[in-house]
């Protein structure tokens, strides 16, 4: 069964919702998404962004790595998928170094 015919878990269907609550121009770290879940792992979370069948409209490129910078996108940790994902965030308003990092720390959402 191939990524677009698969049928998300019922815990990937609650981080796709999650990432719903997150702004335009804004973004959130795995590790928030997790806690906004009550689940115990930001890897577990990062796992599910990996199998949105629906991105950007379920937008995983929101998510980003508690120290701030890009993370992963679909799978992978650089290259051309890493590149979308930071233009996707750009088109957005959100920016980074030329590291990856977040310039501006106020964009970081927070469900509290």
């Amino acid at each position: 069964m191939n990524q677009s015919t698969r049928i998300p878990t019922a815990f990937e269907r609650q981080v796709y919702g999650a990432l719903g609550e997150i702004p335009r121009g804004r973004v959130a770290t795995y590790a928030a998404l997790a806690a906004r879940l009550d689940c115990g792992s930001a890897q577990a979370v990062g796992q599910a962004l990996k199998r949105n069948p629906f991105a950007p409209e379920v937008p995983c490129h929101r998510v980003i790595k508690t120290d701030l910078t890009l993370g992963g996108y679909s799978g992978k940790v650089k290259g051309v998928r890493v590149e979308r994902k930071r233009h996707l965030l750009e088109e957005e308003g959100v920016e980074f170094d030329e590291e990856g990092r977040l310039l501006d720390e106020a964009l970081v959402w927070d469900w509290k």
